[in-house]
């Protein structure tokens, strides 16, 4: 198996991007402490070395990213092969379900997916996420409407939910 590796800028700071032949597996900041760790994780689950190149996925992504970021596109269609546990798979799908101009709490999340008591569980499952903006985690928000953590910082997750216009509160 294949693992390809190309960078894309974006308005909010230089990322790059993953992919085996079955989609994307990683979009990340490129300054992400946690990057090395991760290009590990995918490395070792596809028993594959990360190599420099683009295949169909990384085109569609990074035009993808290109049309969201002019606010011309809601729903990512690239083709997706996450790298994490059933159980944070389980979440990131949940992610996928949050409206573009919507956003969540990690409560809300919990109870949507029928594990209330899970909230801890699910908000440490979102910050695993290795597939920024398109499995949208930075659309879960405080239960108050605070912006709490995001991995690419929460400067970054204000400009994305700001591009779509989502509703929180900046926490003072």
């Amino acid at each position: 198996m294949n693992i390809l590796q190309k960078s894309i800028n974006t308005p909010i700071g230089e990322m790059v991007a993953c992919a085996t032949e079955n989609g994307i597996c990683l979009l990340e900041f490129s300054n992400r402490k946690s990057l090395p760790i991760e290009n590990n994780q995918i490395e070792k689950n596809f028993n594959a070395k990360i190599s420099i190149g683009e295949n169909q996925h990384l085109t569609q992504l990074d035009n993808e990213l290109k049309q969201y970021f002019a606010g011309e596109l809601k729903d990512f269609k690239v083709a997706l092969d996450p790298v994490g546990t059933d159980f944070q798979k389980l979440v990131w799908q949940e992610l996928l379900k949050i409206p573009y101009g919507e956003s969540w709490s990690y409560k809300k999340q919990s109870i949507s997916m029928n594990r209330p008591k899970s909230m801890r569980a699910v908000a440490n499952a979102n910050g695993k996420n290795k597939i920024s903006i398109v499995i949208p985690c930075h659309r879960v928000i405080g239960e108050d409407g605070t912006l709490h953590g995001y991995g690419g910082g929460v400067d970054r997750k204000k400009f994305l939910l700001d591009l779509e216009k989502a509703k929180y509160k900046i926490k003072h």
